[in-house]
């Protein structure tokens, strides 16, 4: 099968087990472990496909920002997905459990862009000026393959596997949080199950910021004024089997709560 064909096959595939939420096998038996190009190209395949029909991309997801999580997929850097007005929901806004096949938080510091980021190379100094706030963030992670049996390829072709993301409802500005020492907990119903903090995201969430930056304004579709960039999760993901709230909070920047209906 020619490259073309197997990619739109392949993305195919993967975008009707989201929409009948019933979970496939890896794609990695078809994609070579090796091969990021054909798993970069069966993503935007199912971005195109989602922008044509009439979804609109309002920012870019960071994924595989913790070495642990690089380590144990035998990768050594990190991927993104792109982010959707359809997968965007508020601070504790209801969100049905039933949209997802096998969904995990993870707590993270989100970036809204006010400048467009198109320099080959970019700064700790253009990803400040490019910045409007943060915000407090829980991104819903979701896999399109069983059983979450994922390689890099897999993950990559499945849009970082995205599902959707909450942002909190209290901006500030870089200048007021450090980002470095940002503590994490995530919580439901006072249980914390999750901790961390800024250092977890490759160092820094402004590390990862900038390699997305330099990453999208090389593939020709730079980060935009408005943009919305999840940096990263700040510590392990959790695990949504029923319905309930999780609560993030994170040092500067507050809470932001995940409430599935």
């Amino acid at each position: 099968m020619a490259n073309a064909t197997l990619i739109d096959a392949l993305a195919d595939r993967l975008r009707k087990a989201e929409l009948a939420r019933d979970a496939i096998e890896p794609v990695r038996g078809e994609i070579a472990l090796d091969d990021l190009a054909m798993a970069y190209a069966v993503q935007q395949a199912n971005v195109d496909a989602r922008v044509a029909a009439g979804e609109r991309i309002v920012g870019r997801k960071i994924g595989l920002t913790s070495l642990a999580v690089q380590k144990q997929l035998g990768v050594d850097q990190s991927d993104f997905g792109a982010l959707f007005d359809s997968m965007s929901y508020g601070d504790n806004q209801r969100i049905p459990l039933g949209l997802f096949i096998q969904p995990k938080v993870e707590a993270e510091i989100a970036l809204v862009l006010k400048r467009d980021l198109t320099r080959k190379k970019h700064t700790y100094a253009d990803i400040i000026n490019a910045t409007d706030c943060a915000l407090a963030a829980i991104e819903i992670v979701d896999s399109r393959i069983r059983g979450w049996d994922i390689r890099f390829v897999d993950t990559v072709a499945d849009n970082a596997s995205s599902a959707a993301f909450v942002v909190g409802s209290r901006p500030v500005a870089l200048a007021d949080i450090d980002l470095f020492n940002a503590g994490m907990t995530l919580e439901r119903d006072g249980e914390v199950l999750s901790g961390g903090g800024g250092a977890n995201c490759l160092g820094n969430p402004l590390n990862a910021a900038m390699w997305l930056a330099d990453r999208m304004s090389r593939l020709g579709t730079p980060l935009r004024a408005g943009d919305v960039v999840l940096t990263g999760a700040l510590g392990p993901m959790v695990t949504v089997t029923q319905p309930g709230t999780y609560t993030a909070h994170i040092e500067g920047l507050g809470s932001v709560r995940a409430t599935f209906a």
